[in-house]
């Protein structure tokens, strides 16, 4: 019993802290017209799933991923807002209306952007799952698995909760799809700087 309790602890520690800030680009994404509720938790559940996949296989082979290269990943929610910044700018409205969305191929690309995105704002997931992982058993690791997939539904319905708010809701739709892009920029930024990528490409 105390085991199962150390477990849970040590996995709602570990997903609290590292995903904390996936909060903010979830709203961003809740917020944009473009993306259904189905490809943002399609692609949500992908990142998260990508990221696990990942330590557990470095911590399988003993490897451990550089920082830097995981960085690279950054890129993605930096082209992802910039192509946001230029819709908003060109003022031009792909999908209009967010109930069409008859391109399968389209609602594909969109759940890959929020997987992307999430993995990214990961990366420095897999060097803090990794070493956990390692030290765990298969049981262990599949009780930490469960418990991230529940608190990664908490996650998203919080932030569909908060964009739908009937008080707060409001500004946030209002406002988000202009800040989102910035936010997403940032976040690359923060990603390239804190992994020590720019570092690499300037080698």
């Amino acid at each position: 019993m105390d085991n199962i309790v150390g477990i849970l602890g040590l996995a709602v520690i570990l997903f609290a802290s590292t995903n904390i800030d996936d909060i903010f680009v979830l709203l961003g994404f809740f917020v944009d017209p473009k993306f259904r509720t189905r490809q943002i938790v399609i692609g949500q559940y992908l990142g998260i799933a990508a990221l696990c996949g990942v330590s557990l296989l470095a911590s399988m082979i003993s490897l451990v991923i550089p920082v830097a290269y995981i960085g690279l990943l950054g890129f993605a929610p930096i082209l992802l807002g910039l192509k946001k910044l230029w819709e908003w700018r060109t003022v031009v409205e792909i999908d209009h209306d967010p109930e069409d969305h008859s391109g399968a191929s389209i609602g594909h690309g969109k759940i890959a952007a929020v997987a992307m995105v999430t993995i990214a704002n990961g990366g420095d997931n897999i060097s803090i799952y990794t070493p956990i992982f390692a030290t765990r058993t298969i049981y262990e690791i599949a009780t930490i698995a469960v418990i991230f997939a529940f608190l990664t539904a908490i996650w998203i319905g919080s932030a569909h909760y908060l964009v739908n708010h009937r008080m707060i809701g409001a500004p946030i739709r209002r406002y988000g799809n202009r800040v989102t892009p910035f936010v997403l920029v940032a976040l690359g930024m923060l990603i390239l700087h804190e992994a020590g990528t720019i570092e690499l490409l300037r080698r």
